[in-house]
């Protein structure tokens, strides 16, 4: 099933229980440092991603070069869209068949939320890809991922009674494949089954106790509401949960516009630090739920304030080479640069850029973030700087340009997902 190379996914958030604070990005018994993954294969350019930690594809691209877009410093929309498809024909040749489990140290089914993730990303892709044939793989690409025997169409534990977000996450391109052919109705009824238990009298509002949440299952919502508009409990249900992890929980910090990855971040908390990628979680969905809402949404005008409070926070702390460090402030603010984070950051201003919701300030700090991210394209394809699952900036320790995450799937969907709005900014 190959578009352009074979195409794969992989993924794993917390698998069973979540801990108190609210869930963890470790997979079920993952170290936290990250290891390397064993199965990481050939592409068909010839490199490969060694367990050892290093890329052989020798060195990454600086896909940049000098052309000016809309936003000054862009390369066009060809380099651009060049980055992500090499990006992710990289990984698909790793990841041949969409509904293969996941092997890291034990087997996980595909629909895990890094491997949703990833399809976040490649539904991005397919948005702004040219080429008819590319765009027919990735298709059905992911109808194949969604309709896989092992879980056909289903959330990752093949329930639906899960309150768990991490498990509802792949209910978003469900969503979204659903919207491409209405008459496939299968593809939406069991995350509809899942949403609908939630939105009940009296059903909790305190299931995110930790950010990343935010992302995995806020934009569900948010499309089921699209989906079902004389339903208005979607959309209430959602501001619910996320006002009772932003204020009755308080990991939002009103004063810095950025937030607590979970309750052991916060004040009176030793290890007080803000990390990148659960920040970028938080972005990336508000921008994800504002591209969806219709603009007479009750609670719109706070969504919108609470995205451009964190753009403004974000555009101050980017560092000069146009990443994001794993910490954006803290006691290990100076802990290195990150894609993921940056890729969440970039998606997010590019789109507000786009939509007049930011001002043309934000174009220097999007076109930096997106020429970092394509220097970080090793010329096979493979993505630098990624910083593999954990529970915050520390878990995998510091990352390179060769650093080879326990799961890549979902880096590459951030980047897929950055490079699908900055394409949009910029000039063919």
């Amino acid at each position: 099933m190959g578009f352009g190379g074979t195409t794969n996914t992989s993924g794993g958030k917390s698998t069973g229980g979540l801990p108190s604070t609210g869930g963890n990005e470790s997979t079920g018994g993952l170290p936290s440092t990250g290891g390397s993954r064993t199965t990481a294969g050939n592409a068909s350019t010839g490199g490969n991603v060694s367990t050892g930690g290093q890329s052989n594809s020798g060195g990454a691209l600086n896909a940049c070069g000098t052309a000016s877009g809309t936003q000054g410093g862009l390369p066009r929309q060809s380099d651009i869209l060049s980055s992500m498809r090499l990006a992710n024909t990289y990984f698909t040749n790793q990841w041949p068949d969409p509904t293969v489990n996941i092997t890291t140290n034990p087997a996980r089914p595909s629909n895990l939320w890094t491997r949703a993730v990833y399809f976040e990303g490649l539904m991005g892709l397919y948005g702004v890809e040219t080429d008819t044939t590319l765009k027919t793989g990735y298709h059905n690409y992911a109808v194949t991922w969604g309709a896989a025997p092992a879980h056909p169409w289903q959330l990752y534990g093949g329930v639906n009674t899960t309150r768990d977000a991490n498990s509802q996450c792949c209910g978003q391109t469900y969503i979204d494949l659903y919207n491409l052919d209405t008459s496939q109705s299968v593809r939406i009824q069991n995350i509809k089954a899942d949403i609908d238990a939630m939105t009940v009298a009296g059903s909790s509002d305190g299931d995110w106790t930790w950010i990343d949440a935010i992302q995995m299952a806020m934009p569900v919502f948010a499309k089921l509401g699209a989906v079902y508009t004389t339903n208005s409990a979607y959309f209430s249900k959602m501001y619910s949960l996320y006002e009772n992890t932003k204020t009755t929980q308080g990991l939002y910090d009103t004063t810095k516009h950025l937030w607590w990855r979970d309750a052991t971040f916060k004040p009176p908390s030793t290890t007080q630090c803000y990390w990148s990628r659960g920040n970028g979680w938080v972005f990336a969905a508000l921008t994800r739920v504002l591209d969806t809402i219709p603009a007479t949404e009750s609670h719109r005008s706070e969504y919108i304030a609470d995205f451009t409070a964190m753009a403004g926070a974000l555009k101050s702390i980017q560092r000069s080479d146009g990443f994001w460090n794993q910490s954006l402030i803290g006691p290990n603010a100076d802990d290195g640069p990150e894609l993921t984070g940056t890729a969440l950051f970039a998606y997010g201003m590019a789109w507000g850029l786009r939509k007049g919701i930011l001002d043309s300030s934000y174009g220097p700090i999007v076109a930096k973030a997106w020429c970092a991210m394509a220097s970080a394209v090793h010329s096979n394809g493979f993505l630098g700087y990624v910083q593999g699952s954990g529970s915050g900036p520390a878990a995998a320790g510091v990352v390179t340009l060769n650093s080879v995450p326990d799961f890549q799937d979902f880096g590459v969907g951030c980047f897929l997902l950055a490079g699908s709005e900055t394409y949009k900014l910029a000039v063919p």
